[in-house]
């Protein structure tokens, strides 16, 4: 597995932490903070959050974490949201003031931080699970890992569908069923 191969598996994670940084830096910016400081919380949240994601990526490409499963997802961030959140207070405090800061009560901050790691690890996991597919397809015939994860996402989307279906006939026939029932 080359460098190329795994950056390629690792980037849809990534692109989402980044983008979880530019959204955190646009709040900043609407809730009336200065430039300065809405460039810093982006910068510091999104570089932890990039760094995470991507390494999200290259697990669930090595069968670490199982596509279409969540609890491993809710795992994952219950760690790594926690610290991320931690490194952007240090950053943040660090780019601001030129000293790296820490929250007053440390073990509080991590707590609650676990317990929004939730929210974020839902959508994290909804994001993926709609981009991933289209970028594996993309870049599958040069990537081993990325045709197999492929290949599981192609499974997963024909059973759904045929499950979809067969619903739909059982309704279909129900229906039929009850109006030969009335006439």
């Amino acid at each position: 597995m080359t460098g190329r191969n795994l950056g390629q598996l690792a980037l849809p994670g990534a692109a989402i932490g980044a983008l979880a940084g530019l959204a955190a830096l646009g709040l900043a910016v609407i809730a009336g903070q200065p430039l300065g400081w809405a460039l810093a919380t982006g910068l510091a949240l999104g570089l932890p959050l990039t760094l995470l994601g991507g390494g999200f990526g290259l697990l669930m490409a090595a069968g670490k974490i199982s596509p279409g499963v969540f609890a491993p997802t809710a795992l994952y961030w219950l760690a790594g949201f926690p610290l991320a959140r931690l490194v952007h207070e240090m950053l943040a405090g660090l780019l601001l003031t030129g000293r790296p800061a820490l929250p007053p009560d440390v073990l509080g901050f991590l707590a609650y931080q676990a317990i929004v790691s939730l929210g974020f690890a839902i959508g994290f996991s909804w994001l993926y699970e709609r981009v991933a597919p289209g970028w594996l397809r993309r870049i599958r015939h040069g990537n081993p890992r990325a045709e197999r994860l492929y290949q599981f996402y192609l499974r997963h989307a024909e059973a759904q569908w045929k499950a979809r279906e067969s619903r739909r006939r059982a309704r279909a026939a129900a229906r039929a069923v009850r109006s030969k029932g009335v006439s």
